[in-house]
């Protein structure tokens, strides 16, 4: 077997299948991304599973992606996520991008944002 389709046997053994999106993608990236996702999706690193899951509904929820929304809640769940932490996120992702787009808006000086972003952790740790 070649690398390819020892990474097709790697993605059905760990998914159950081979998904229709992964087999549409060249093989040369196949083989190149499936060893990340599988780390990071089902394996260990240095973020637990569920927020690494959460963080990804955060960003599918500003990208208003209906994949990645659907793919991270879930294995959310699969992490532990409970119903309430995923609520959470639901306003969580939302606050950080209004947040950006109003600093953004006001063209806010981005030094000046640093210090103050400085003192408010200095005041904050105390």
């Amino acid at each position: 077997m070649g690398k390819y389709e020892d990474t097709l046997k790697d993605i059905e053994t760990t998914l159950g299948l081979v998904p229709g999106f992964m087999k549409a993608l060249a093989e040369d990236v196949l083989i190149q991304e499936w060893p990340l996702m599988k780390k990071y999706v089902v394996g260990e690193s240095k973020i637990p599973g569920k927020y690494r899951e959460l963080i990804g509904l955060a960003i599918a929820a500003n990208t208003k992606c209906p994949y990645c929304t659907l793919f991270h809640t879930g294995v959310a769940k699969l992490h532990g996520a409970s119903d309430e932490e995923i609520e959470e996120i639901f306003f969580l992702s939302s606050f950080t991008g209004r947040w950006s787009s109003m600093l953004f808006a006001q063209q806010y000086d981005l030094e000046k944002f640093t210090e103050e972003a400085h003192k408010i952790g200095a005041h904050l740790s105390k």
